[in-house]
């Protein structure tokens, strides 16, 4: 079946509320099952597969003006933490090895980032999933999920989004914004598109890593854009 597959190693970027489905906040059991029923498949296909999941679902960084910056944003990465630790329960119990390494320490619960490890997880054919972002406060987990991305050599990142693609304007404010089927990384900088924040794509775009941004309300988009159909929006 790896005749079929358009990537080899990707990179999937999962934000906290994705999982949340409806309820937008905590985990949706039935979203998160239907996402790790694509996961498996594309794994089954030959894939490797690296997963970066946000915490936005358990915490915001804007919820309250009585937690300082620095502590809200170890607080998000414990969110991540929790979604990690759920997307691997649901892939494992789809017969899927899989490993969570996490940018703070927590080595009760996963391994610490190793690079090394990670790629020989890859290697042999696991899932690796990385929680806490990328470890520092002042960082989203999209920059994360970019780091990440250069350091594993992945051929792409799927930025999986409760929106599907890019668009000129906030749909959801103004039903006259134009969705992009292809944009370079400058005009999202410039047009300040807010889709990515602008550190996350500016690390893709000296890394020449393409994104693929795509909405995840129909989850089956990610074996699609694996077979290389044209979903969402491609920044390259």
């Amino acid at each position: 079946m790896q005749s079929e597959i358009a990537y080899k190693r990707v990179l999937l970027k999962l934000s906290g509320e994705a999982l949340s489905g409806n309820n937008k906040n905590g985990i949706d059991a039935e979203i998160l099952g239907r996402i790790c029923d694509q996961i498996k498949i594309i794994h089954e296909m030959g894939v490797q597969v690296i997963i970066v999941v946000g915490g936005g679902n358990f915490w915001r960084g804007n919820f309250s003006s009585e937690i300082e910056r620095t502590t809200s944003d170890y607080m998000g990465m414990l969110a991540t933490a929790i979604n990690s630790l759920a997307i691997q329960s649901a892939l494992e119990a789809r017969d899927i090895e899989t490993r969570v390494q996490t940018a703070i320490e927590m080595r009760e619960i996963a391994e610490p980032y190793i690079k090394r490890r990670a790629m020989q997880h890859l290697i042999k054919n696991r899932i690796v999933i990385f929680g806490c972002g990328t470890g520092n406060p002042f960082f989203s987990t999209d920059t994360a999920a970019a780091l990440r991305a250069a350091e594993t050599d992945a051929d792409v990142i799927l930025f999986a989004k409760t929106i599907d693609g890019v668009y000129s304007d906030d749909p959801k404010k103004n039903k006259n914004a134009v969705k992009y089927d292809k944009i370079s990384y400058l005009d999202i900088i410039n047009k300040e598109l807010k889709i990515i924040d602008s550190t996350a794509t500016s690390l893709c775009m000296d890394n020449k890593i393409p994104l693929i941004i795509f909405g995840i309300d129909r989850p089956e988009n990610i074996v699609d854009i694996i077979k290389g159909k044209n979903i969402g929006t491609i920044v390259e």
